[in-house]
């Protein structure tokens, strides 16, 4: 059952993560020996998939021999949990040559998961985000921030140890405050010169240290679009493995006055009437459209337009 009325793309993985059991090595090493477990590889952060036979697609997996074989130990293996009762682990493969053409032939093809995402089983996506997620941060973090040292692999791979100086690392996630701010009838939306060309999106930027979600939200308000926020309600979250985000989705209800860009983040920022809203959003207001569904702007945009 889902614990909110808005469920976005990258949330809603099924799996029980099991995250109790992620320290103990021997049962780890009894899940993956199991015939019935599955691993999912993941090459250079793309997922492995296969046609489903009804014109869609779904994640690919292999059986743990093999996923063992192409991880050649623990340092690329991720437990990421229990469907019922059949462990699922995921497989970091990095390197130029893709692996769908040997060893993995015939059994799939890897695909970008941002362009994937829409068309993955909502619960397949937030397994796919879990896994990239935590790859990433591996990526970015093979040495102790603290004594420089290469890191070992820990807790299934939900944990970086440094033999140097027992310093312990776990995954990070970036809070970032992403808000529409409304004015009475109106939203308020920006863009930045590097996206498309007519794309409009709510304001987003990161929550700082001692700061809360509230204050963080109205900060990037003023500073991005000078405007003064006087309520902030929440909406929703949604994990962004891009690297390690979590967007958390707000409306923000700004004083009266007009909004002026930031030069140094946004080429510009425009009001939009609720109509001109659900418009945007159907990609009928003439040169301007919204995010794809594939991103929480888009959901924010729509539940304010909708009188949320």
């Amino acid at each position: 059952m889902p614990l909110t009325a808005y469920t976005n793309i990258f949330a809603g993985n099924p799996l029980d993560r099991a995250s109790d059991r992620r320290s103990d090595q021997a049962w780890i090493a009894e899940q993956f020996a199991a015939d019935t477990t599955l691993a999912l590889p993941v090459w250079n952060g793309a997922p492995f998939i296969e046609d489903d036979g009804k014109g869609g697609v779904r994640l690919a997996y292999i059986p743990p021999g093999l996923a063992g074989e192409l991880s050649a130990g623990a340092e690329r293996l991720l437990f990421l949990g229990l469907w019922k009762q059949t462990a699922v682990f995921a497989v970091d493969l990095e390197g130029p040559a893709d692996p769908a053409a040997a060893p993995l032939a015939g059994l799939g093809r890897f695909e970008d998961l941002r362009g994937l995402a829409l068309r993955l089983p909502e619960t397949e996506a937030a397994i796919a985000a879990t896994a990239k997620g935590v790859f990433e941060w591996r990526r970015r973090h093979r040495h102790c921030s603290v004594c420089g040292q290469p890191s070992m692999v820990a807790d299934a791979g939900w944990k970086r140890t440094c033999p140097a100086c027992n310093a312990d690392h776990f995954p990070r996630t970036d809070p970032v405050a992403i808000m529409l701010a409304a004015q009475g009838e109106r939203c308020l939306l920006g863009r930045q010169a590097a996206w498309p060309k007519g794309m409009w999106s709510a304001l987003a930027g990161f929550i700082e240290p001692g700061e809360t979600i509230e204050e963080g939200c109205a900060r990037e308000l003023k500073e991005e679009a000078g405007v003064e926020a006087v309520s902030v309600r929440y909406h929703s979250t949604q994990p962004w493995p891009y690297p390690s985000s979590l967007m958390i989705g707000l409306i923000a209800e700004v004083a009266p006055g007009d909004a002026a860009p930031n030069d140094s983040e946004l080429e510009a920022v425009r009001w939009f009437t609720r109509e001109e809203a659900r418009a945007l959003l159907a990609g009928q207001l003439d040169g301007a459209f919204a995010p794809p569904r594939l991103a929480i702007a888009h959901h924010l945009i729509k539940a304010w337009a909708e009188g949320f």
